[in-house]
């Protein structure tokens, strides 16, 4: 169809990377609806729900690995003749920051857990059936260095959580206006 109205077909991501794009995406949106509503839930939800969110972090942590991985082999689409350089330059530092955030948020939320003062008594699982590692440099700490640390851990997941919050937004909203008002085939590039 782009063809038709004037505009070569799209180059396209990978499978690979659409297929990864789009799962972690679904990770994320699960797991921030896990936060946002766990003190809303049952009581007895709260463990489950926060074990879930952990497995969901930690995937997303593995996934966001590959994704780099395969981009690094994988060059992404060139962006269309038309975008003028500063959107040339803010969609690759928009990139670079979502996959440096979507690293860090969950590579954060593991040293969080690892400092909690009862992850000796709970063993950390992937989906309550995979047997997973905290990091021993953090765990092994003393309690009151731990306890800092676990506030500190935490604080920092909030905050970068923030930050791509915000630059979700920044990031989807750049794909809406260079589909509807640029009109170029831009979510073409990423859709299944």
């Amino acid at each position: 169809m782009s063809e038709e109205i004037g505009h070569p077909k799209p180059a396209r991501y990978t499978g690979v990377a659409i297929a990864l794009h789009w799962i972690i995406a679904v990770l994320i949106g699960a797991n921030l609806v896990l936060v946002w509503f766990v003190d809303d839930w049952p009581k007895t939800w709260t463990r489950p729900v926060i074990d879930l969110h952990k497995s969901f972090g930690l995937t997303v942590l593995g996934l966001v690995l590959l994704r780099i991985l395969w981009r690094a082999g994988h060059p992404p689409p060139p962006l269309p003749d038309g975008y003028p350089k500063p959107e040339r330059w803010a969609a690759h530092a928009g990139h670079i920051l979502l996959y440096a955030l979507i690293f860090l948020i969950p590579l954060s939320g593991w040293m969080h857990d690892s400092a909690w003062k009862d992850a000796a008594t709970h063993p950390l699982s992937l989906y309550g059936i995979v047997p997973f590692p905290r990091i021993g440099l953090i765990m092994n700490q003393d309690a009151a260095t731990k306890e800092a640390l676990h506030s500190t851990f935490f604080k920092m997941h909030q905050w970068l959580a923030y930050g791509l919050y915000g630059l979700f937004f920044v990031h989807v909203g750049a794909a809406l206006k260079h589909q509807w008002i640029d009109r170029e085939p831009e979510l073409q590039r990423m859709l299944p």
